[in-house]
């Protein structure tokens, strides 16, 4: 079991050390390559996903209700610790909704359930993008337009996908193929822009850091467990989302707050100290469900 859990981790975080040591000695603007990421290779990643052949949408029912129910959960929670603690919810609670299902969950869900698992992984991120552009951005600022939506190229390329899979389309090969080698290229970006971002994080605010960093995984495993129980789903899929809750916050929310003027130091600390934790936390949640 250790073994196997240390094959799992162990390709993610050595590629987020080669990104922190890179990032430490060279100092590289990723700006151009996360955006090209964002526009290109994580649409059509979605794309690829969502229109093959092996994914059914009804299939993923399950696991899509469970993640809006871990993320909006573990924000419920949160906000009471946060108000027990003295501490601004607007700080603490988008990082613990909002977790790294990107940079790290979608490599994790592939490397622990194998390429079968890609469907259902995207459909966790997707999720997850659509609550942060929508619940995340209303929380911050108090506003929200659906137009919003309809800007981000990798909403449109699910939507796109998903319409493919449920007409039943077919898309030429050949276009299939170099969409999915578009893809491919997306999650080792990912994962070592993550260690680039990190060596460029400040530690400050450590107390919330430490605060953030323990409740965003405890909040969503709890979710996760009780919701997958109650659900009645599969193994797998209590599975995958009880690692999905595991997983720390995300560099995007650091985003946002430095957007919307959230206190953006605060959420960096969480997040920097939410990404060193997964060395715990990750490991646990693996032991616990696999």
């Amino acid at each position: 079991m250790f073994l196997r859990i240390v094959g799992i981790v162990f390709p993610i975080f050595i590629l987020v050390m080669i990104g922190f040591a890179y990032g430490r000695k060279r100092r590289p603007d990723m700006l151009v390559a996360n955006t090209i990421n964002i526009s290109v290779f994580l649409p059509a990643l979605f794309f690829s996903a969502l229109a093959g052949k092996t994914f059914n949408l009804a299939d993923n029912t399950g696991i899509a209700i469970g993640c809006a129910v871990v993320v909006l959960g573990s924000g419920a929670l949160t906000w009471l610790v946060a108000r027990l603690l003295g501490m601004d919810p607007k700080t603490l609670v988008p990082p613990s909704m909002f977790n790294n299902v990107g940079n790290m969950g979608l490599p994790l869900m592939l490397l622990t359930f194998g390429d079968q698992a890609l469907g259902a992984a995207v459909v966790l991120m997707l999720v997850v993008t659509v609550l942060q552009f929508t619940v995340g951005i209303w929380l911050l600022s108090g506003r929200f337009h659906v137009a919003m939506l309809w800007r981000e190229p990798l909403l449109v390329a699910a939507t796109a996908g998903i319409v493919v899979s449920l007409t039943g389309m077919t898309v030429w090969p050949p276009l299939m193929v170099a969409v999915k080698l578009l893809g491919d290229i997306s999650i080792g970006l990912m994962i070592f822009s993550l260690g680039v971002r990190l060596s460029t994080a400040q530690l400050g605010a450590w107390r919330i850091g430490v605060v953030g960093a323990c409740v965003t995984p405890i909040t969503g495993m709890l979710v996760a467990w009780v919701f997958g129980w109650m659900a009645n789903l599969s193994s797998v899929e209590q599975n995958m989302l009880f690692v999905f809750g595991a997983l720390p916050p995300a560099v995007s929310s650091f985003i946002f707050a430095e957007r919307y003027g959230q206190e953006p130091e605060k959420v960096a600390s969480i997040v920097m100290i939410g990404n060193a934790s997964a060395l715990l936390f990750i490991p646990l949640a693996l032991a616990l469900r696999l």
